[in-house]
């Protein structure tokens, strides 16, 4: 007995000890209290800007062909006619009434001489059948002729009359032949094509050469049938040239119907004649309109994403959203917006490609507008 009363004595005290050491596990897995979740923490720093209503000169950008105002062809009035001399080339400037080609003269100096020689017989003719005519009309008065020998005479005269100016209109139609084969610039330009060659035995009508007349190029701008209710005549157009030069034109007029296929217009824009342009050219250009008003952010607010372009609103528990916008004008460091945009919203002025949907962010004030 007193044995066992000293092992139960002497154990008390280790039990209290294990007791100790459990208590904390015991409470913890009864639902004792735990320490609070960690507040969420700005992912990153940024100013915000609201879009600014600003008045911006407006422009149409447009493409379209250089070609020539009007293009002159010249062709060969003689037909048969051997081409005895070419004295221009393409690149050449002439002017009105400047010898370009020489076609053979010699048979039609010679046709020319026969119809001479028709035109005196004709003439000669003539007269002998008026002097008949007149001698019978004193016979006839004198009763000493029939009347119908009379009528005769009268009509051989107005034959004779009818074959002098048969004669006489073949004569100036070899003439006009023979003026013909020397061929002339019609008007003041530049020669654009050459299809003349010495010696060639062309029929009439055969085309030789064309011309740009007055050197004068028109620039014709491919514009949407919306775009052209906004273009007027007069108004001014800048082309940038292949070497980044600038080619200031006018609008003369616009096209009176579109294509059908394209639903384009054509705007006809004179250009000057030291532009240094030639017709081909396919260039970029730009009309200026009237000012109109814009609805404006700095362009490193715009983010691109998956080929869309985004703004970065922030809501007013600093937290962003993501908002789909188009743009439009440049000007400067800023960029036009376009759709439905809050302009009272806050947006995120930069970095925002380093935000995503949701995400808390710190605001800043803004700095001075640059």
């Amino acid at each position: 007995m007193t044995v066992q009363a000293g092992i139960i004595g002497g154990g008390r005290r280790p039990l209290s000890i294990l007791l100790a050491m459990l208590g904390p596990v015991l409470l913890s897995a009864c639902g004792g209290e735990a320490e609070p979740p960690a507040a969420p923490q700005p992912v990153l720093t940024v100013e915000v800007i609201s879009p600014q209503r600003e008045t911006w000169p407006d422009a149409l950008v447009a493409s379209g062909e250089v070609a020539a105002w009007q293009e002159a062809v010249i062709g060969a009035e003689v037909g048969g006619v051997r081409l005895d001399e070419v004295l221009v080339n393409v690149g050449d400037s002439v002017r009105k009434g400047q010898l370009l080609a020489r076609f053979s003269e010699d048979s039609l100096r010679a046709d020319l001489a026969r119809l001479d020689a028709m035109v005196a017989e004709a003439s000669a003719n003539l007269e002998k059948a008026r002097a008949d005519a007149a001698r019978a009309d004193r016979l006839e008065s004198l009763d000493a002729m029939a009347k119908q020998t009379g009528q005769m005479y009268r009509t051989q005269a107005r034959v004779a009359e009818a074959q002098l100016a048969s004669a006489q209109a073949q004569h100036r139609a070899q003439a006009l032949k023979l003026r013909y084969a020397r061929v002339v610039a019609p008007d003041d330009g530049v020669i654009s094509g050459r299809a003349a060659t010495v010696g060639a035995v062309s029929p009439m009508g055969t085309e030789l050469f064309r011309m740009v007349r007055r050197n004068r190029l028109e620039w014709r701008a491919e514009v949407t049938a919306n775009a052209m209710q906004r273009l007027q005549p007069g108004a001014s157009a800048t082309l940038t040239t292949l070497d980044g030069r600038t080619v200031a034109g006018k609008l003369r007029q616009l096209s009176p119907t579109v294509d059908s296929g394209t639903r384009n217009g054509l705007a006809y824009v004179d250009l000057p004649a030291d532009s240094g342009l030639a017709a081909g050219m396919y260039l970029t250009g730009r009309f200026a309109l009237p000012a109109r008003e814009a609805l404006t952010v700095p362009e490193a607010a715009i983010v691109q994403r998956d080929g869309n372009q985004y703004l970065m609103q922030v809501d007013g528990q600093s937290r962003v959203h993501l908002v789909k916008v188009g743009t439009g004008r440049r000007q400067g460091e800023s960029i036009e917006l376009q759709g439905r945009v809050d302009p009272a919203a806050r947006y995120v002025k930069s970095g925002g490609a380093f935000l995503s949907e949701g995400v808390l962010v710190q605001v800043v004030p803004a700095g001075p507008a640059p």
